[in-house]
């Protein structure tokens, strides 16, 4: 059900049948003053200005020809022209029960399944996973769940760059120190850093890396097995990260940069054939029309160096053209940060000028801005140095147990670990997700493991409130489901009326990949069920059907934010 939609479409057919030219759309929005109304109708204003009439006169006109009698209780008109709808509580009482049984909870709109590849998370091979990291892996993550619910064939892809000369550089210094590779990752990371500096400092080093980069392009069978290791040990450790983090990435959703090799030197050789790139003294570049460089000259994008070498747009080009020919993919999304958004606009450009995907084919860059500290600068360590994501998680998960011990001191070991672990992962990611993704945002311990305010805890408790009333009241719904609802005051009409918003938050979600409006969803629910809770008797009530009907509300409630927070990656918890 979305209501919105259900009476813009009437009032669409009222405004025609008023006079109304049919490309002035519809502005329906929720009145914040509830006395007024339910929903309020702006769109007569602008018409009634371009058709030099006036403003009332044709908002008289309008209503005039609204068909909403099923729907609506009572219309009024404001003196500037407004139009105020009051939704009724019988229709609103049937709505609710067809949510109680509706397996989608009221995800009507039946979707077209298209093959959507998400690529995300995408972490530095023989590298720890950092804070950098977090927004990708979560956003993403998020994004599979809302668009696999919805009926979409999501295919996930960890684009891991597990190839090209910093592999070289490793191989040639592990080499060198007759270093065996039975290591922890984080003695990979510094042996790299390492050999980083050895690159740049030695000549004869660097001669002898660019050597192993192309023994390894060559498939030189102990250069493999190193690579190999390294590449095993990384996301051995990753896939770790993954699953504390409720993250639905595994080992079958990595495919790493190696994947697509083979299609490379094919792919130059289309490309000049086709005349997108053109040899420029020995690089093969594309010329990129309508996009200049910082000089004010044309801009290009290097596909293959004068040795020979391939870059990262070679692999990024090939990268799509085989999503679109292995998977079938309708639409392609990268969630990428904003630092890449002009190279993604000149990868898609020549994916699309080169035909390697049909002009159907939705490419999309989902960017995200950065994690900042109070100062407003990236949120590092002190020394300034990126922090290790299973750092943020472990410092999370024990803030989030001193919390708990404070409330319930006497709790036992494993429901302690259990709790912690849920409400620690919980708010590392809706204080992120919460987070209009195209912006920064200023990381705070404080806010993002408090009860009260738009927090994931604040959500996690009001669940726990809705469950323990619904337990403790003993009584089996189902028995009651034809039983009209019963409201009697705007506590509980206001928050069984905003269910009503769902399809619409969700399928929003689904074309702008914007979760945050998910999360402000869930909190609006949550406010308005406290207020609910607070100033409703719902258990302690001698009258039956009024019972039933808080009763329902409740557990519409506990649905939605169960939902809700699973949609977001976020685990429910049943007691604090």
């Amino acid at each position: 059900m979305n209501i919105k939609k259900l009476l813009s479409k009437k009032i669409h057919q009222s405004m025609i049948q008023a006079g109304i030219p049919k490309k002035y759309n519809v502005i329906l929005r929720s009145c914040k003053i509830k006395e007024l109304g339910h929903y309020q109708i702006n769109g007569i204003i602008s018409a009634a200005i371009d058709l030099n009439i006036n403003v009332n006169d044709l908002a008289i006109k309008v209503v005039k020809y609204l068909n909403l009698k099923k729907i609506v209780s009572k219309i009024t008109i404001s003196k500037l022209g407004f139009i105020n709808l009051f939704i009724k509580k019988k229709w609103l009482s049937k709505q609710i029960n067809l949510l109680i049984t509706s397996k989608t909870l009221g995800l009507t709109k039946k979707i077209v399944s298209e093959n959507i590849v998400i690529d995300y998370s995408s972490p530095n091979i023989a590298k720890e996973m950092h804070v950098g990291h977090l927004r990708s892996t979560i956003i993403g993550d998020s994004i599979v769940r809302i668009l696999s619910f919805v009926g979409h064939n999501v295919i996930k892809s960890n684009h891991i760059g597990d190839w090209g000369t910093n592999f070289g550089i490793l191989i040639a210094f592990l080499k060198l120190n007759n270093k065996k590779l039975n290591l922890l990752l984080s003695d990979i990371e510094k042996l790299y850093k390492q050999a980083q500096k050895k690159y740049i400092e030695d000549i004869n080093f660097a001669k002898k890396a660019r050597l192993y980069v192309v023994k390894l392009q060559n498939k030189d069978l102990s250069c493999l097995k190193i690579w190999k290791k390294i590449v095993d040990i990384t996301m051995d450790y990753n896939y770790q990260l993954y699953k504390k983090l409720d993250i639905k990435l595994t080992c079958f959703d990595t495919m790493g940069e190696s994947t697509y090799n083979n299609m490379l030197s094919n792919i130059i050789i289309d490309l000049k054939k086709k005349g997108i790139a053109i040899n420029n003294n020995g690089t093969i570049i594309i010329p990129i029309e309508g996009m200049k460089n910082i000089k004010g000259g044309l801009m290009a994008v290097i596909i293959q160096k004068k040795d020979g070498a391939y870059l990262y747009a070679t692999t990024d080009i090939a990268c799509i053209k085989y999503r679109y020919e292995k998977f079938k993919a309708n639409r392609i999304i990268y969630y990428v940060d904003a630092r890449q958004n002009q190279y993604l606009k000149q990868i898609f450009h020549i994916v699309k000028k080169a035909k390697y995907v049909s002009s159907n084919v939705k490419l999309e860059h989902h960017m995200f801005g950065m994690i900042l500290n109070n100062k407003n600068k990236p949120f590092k360590t002190r020394e300034g140095k990126n922090i290790k994501l299973n750092d943020l998680i472990n410092k999370s998960i024990l803030k989030a147990k001193n919390i708990i011990l404070k409330k319930n001191p006497f709790l036992n070991k494993n429901m302690l670990e259990n709790l912690s672990y849920k409400i620690g992962i919980g708010a590392i990611k809706y204080a992120d997700l919460s987070k209009n993704r195209i912006n920064n945002y200023i990381f705070n311990w404080d806010k993002m493991l408090s009860l009260h305010g738009n927090t994931s805890l604040y959500i996690q408790y009001a669940y726990v409130r809705a469950i323990s009333l619904l337990k403790k009241s003993n009584v089996n719904l189902k028995n009651f489901l034809d039983l009209e609802i019963c409201f009697i005051n705007h506590y509980e009409f206001d928050l069984a009326i905003s269910f009503l918003d769902f399809e619409e938050i969700i399928l929003k979600i689904v074309n702008e990949g914007t979760p945050h409006i998910l999360c402000n969803w869930l909190y609006k629910i949550t406010v308005l069920f406290t207020s609910f809770y607070e100033n409703c008797n719902i258990l302690n009530i001698n009258n039956k059907i009024l019972k039933i009907s808080r009763l329902k509300i409740v557990f519409l409630t506990s649905l939605f934010l169960k939902k809700g927070l699973y949609l977001l990656g976020i685990k429910t918890i049943k007691k604090i």
